[in-house]
C-alpha cells in the first residue's frame, strides 16, 4: 500500500541547491593547502557556480526516473570544482567532495524546513525576508563548517587519503543520501516519514549524522597518522642515536690503533733505513694518518658524525666539505644533533651516490651563526626527480613509503622542537636544505 505525504512541502528551488554545493566545495578549496593560483581558484570557483546552476536546471527537465542520474552530475561538476580549485589529487577531491555533497545536503534541507515554516505559502522567494533568511543560515552553517574543517589540513600535513579510506568516505555518503532521501522514493519504510516538516526534519537529521560520521573519521585518520608519524620519528631519533653510539665507538678505536701503529712505525724506521722501506712506511704512515684523521668542530656529538660521514663520502667517490662550527649546538640534546645531522647527511649522500658522473657528486655542509640565529646548511647535487604529495610537500623516492621518507619530518619536528624551522629549495639539480634556529638554543616542547 503507497502512502501519500501529508501536507508535503514543495522541492527546494534548483537555484538554492546549486548555491548550497557551491558553498559546500568552496569551504573545502578554502581549507586545504592550494597547489594553484589565486587566480585560478577564483575563476574555477565562478564558472563552478554557473555549472551547477545549469546542472540543477537541466536535472528538473529530466524525468523523474533520472533523478539519481542528476545527482550524479551535480556530484560530478562538484568533484571537479573542488579538484580544479584547489589542485589536489583525484582521490583527495573524492574524498573532500564526499563530504562536501553531505554538507550541501544538510545545509540546504535546514534551510528550507525553517523557510517553509516561517515564510507564508504564498510568498515570493525573492522578497527581502526569505532572502535574508536564506544568506543568514547559509553563512552561519558554512562559516560554521570552515571554522570546524580547517585545523584538519594544516599546510605541512598530507591529506591524501589511501584507497579504503576512499571507498569508506563513499559508502557513508552513499548510505547517508539514501536514508535522508528515504521518504521521497517510498514511505512504506520504517524509516519513512509521511509529513511534510517530519520528511524534512528527518533528511536534515540524517544528514547532519553523516556529516558527524565523516567529521570524526577524518579526526581518526589524522589521529592514527600522526601517532604512526611520531612512532616513525621516535625510531628514526633512536636509530641516528645508536649509530652516533656505535661511530663513536669505533672511531675512538680506531684513533687508539693509529696512534699505536706511530709508535711501531717510529720504532722500525729507526732500525731500519734501506730507501725503499723508508718509502714504503710512509705510504704506510700516510695511510694510518687518513684513519686517524677526525673532524674537530667545537661539538664532540657533530665531530663524530661528520667524521663517520666524511669516511662514507671517502668510500663512495663523494667530495664533501664542511665548514662548521660546532660550539653554537651547546644548548641542543646529543641525540637531536645525531639525528639532524645524520639524516641531512644521510639523505645527501644518498642522493649523490646516484649521481654517475663523479665530478658532481658534491656535498657542502655549513654551520654558522646569522646575527641571532644559528643556520644549517647542507647542499648537494641530485640527478633523481624528485616526487611530492598532494600538497607539495617532497616525498620518499623509494617503494616503501611507509618505512622511509621521515628523514625530513624528523629534521623539521627538532628545528621546531627549538622554535626554529626547515626549508627546502630544489632548483637546478642543486639540492639546499636550511635550519634556521633562534639563540640560544633550548627546547621550547
Amino acid at each position: 500500500m503507497t502512502v501519500e505525504i501529508t501536507n508535503a512541502l514543495p522541492d527546494i528551488p534548483r537555484i538554492y541547491t546549486a548555491i548550497s554545493e557551491w558553498l559546500a566545495c568552496m569551504v573545502y578549496v578554502a581549507v586545504v593547502p592550494r597547489t594553484v593560483s589565486l587566480q585560478r581558484t577564483l575563476c574555477m570557483g565562478a564558472i563552478g557556480l554557473a555549472a551547477l546552476i545549469g546542472l540543477q536546471y537541466f536535472a528538473g527537465t529530466l524525468p523523474i526516473t533520472f533523478w539519481i542520474l542528476g545527482m550524479c552530475l551535480a556530484f560530478a561538476a562538484m568533484w571537479a570544482i573542488v579538484r580544479l580549485a584547489s589542485g589536489i589529487g583525484k582521490r583527495t577531491a573524492l574524498f573532500l567532495t564526499a563530504r562536501a555533497f553531505v554538507l550541501a545536503e544538510m545545509v540546504a534541507s535546514l534551510h528550507w524546513q525553517i523557510d517553509s515554516f516561517i515564510r507564508p505559502s504564498n510568498a515570493s522567494l525573492w522578497r527581502p525576508q526569505p532572502v535574508l533568511v536564506l544568506v543568514v543560515i547559509y553563512g552561519i552553517c558554512f562559516a560554521s563548517a570552515w571554522l570546524a574543517e580547517r585545523h584538519s589540513f594544516r599546510g605541512d600535513e598530507t591529506i591524501t587519503p589511501t584507497m579504503r579510506e576512499a571507498v569508506t568516505t563513499s559508502i557513508i555518503t552513499i548510505i547517508t543520501f539514501a536514508m535522508s532521501n528515504l521518504s521521497f522514493v517510498s514511505t512504506n519504510t520504517p524509516f519513512s516519514g509521511t509529513v511534510g516538516q517530519e520528511v524534512f526534519y528527518i533528511r536534515t537529521l540524517v544528514d547532519l549524522c553523516g556529516f558527524v560520521i565523516l567529521y570524526a573519521q577524518q579526526e581518526q585518520i589524522r589521529q592514527t597518522r600522526a601517532t604512526l608519524e611520531l612512532a616513525s620519528i621516535n625510531a628514526s631519533l633512536q636509530s641516528q642515536h645508536a649509530e652516533y653510539l656505535q661511530s663513536k665507538e669505533n672511531i675512538e678505536a680506531m684513533g687508539r690503533l693509529a696512534h699505536d701503529l706511530k709508535h711501531q712505525i717510529v720504532a722500525l724506521r729507526a732500525e731500519l733505513d734501506p730507501q725503499q722501506a723508508s718509502a714504503q712506511f710512509e705510504r704506510l704512515e700516510a695511510s694510518v694518518n687518513e684513519y686517524s684523521a677526525q673532524q674537530h668542530s667545537g661539538n664532540p656529538v657533530l665531530d663524530v658524525i661528520l667524521t663517520t660521514k666524511t669516511r662514507t663520502c671517502a668510500d663512495r667517490g663523494i667530495t664533501f666539505t664542511a665548514v662548521a662550527d660546532g660550539k653554537l649546538l651547546a644548548g641542543m640534546d646529543s641525540m637531536d644533533i645525531a639525528t639532524l645531522f645524520g639524516n641531512a647527511l644521510d639523505n645527501a649522500i644518498e642522493a649523490a651516490s646516484r649521481i654517475a658522473d663523479p665530478e658532481r657528486r658534491i656535498i657542502k655542509l655549513a654551520l654558522f651563526q646569522q646575527g641571532q640565529f644559528v643556520v644549517i646548511r647542507v647542499e648537494n647535487y641530485f640527478e633523481a626527480p624528485l616526487k611530492h604529495d598532494a600538497i607539495g610537500n617532497l616525498t620518499t623516492t623509494k617503494r616503501d613509503k611507509t618505512a622511509h621518507g621521515f628523514g625530513v619530518k624528523s629534521i623539521r619536528h627538532i628545528a621546531r622542537s627549538y622554535g626554529g624551522e626547515l626549508t627546502i629549495t630544489p632548483q637546478d639539480h642543486w639540492f639546499e636544505l636550511h635550519v634556521l634556529i633562534p639563540l640560544p638554543l633550548a627546547r621550547i616542547s
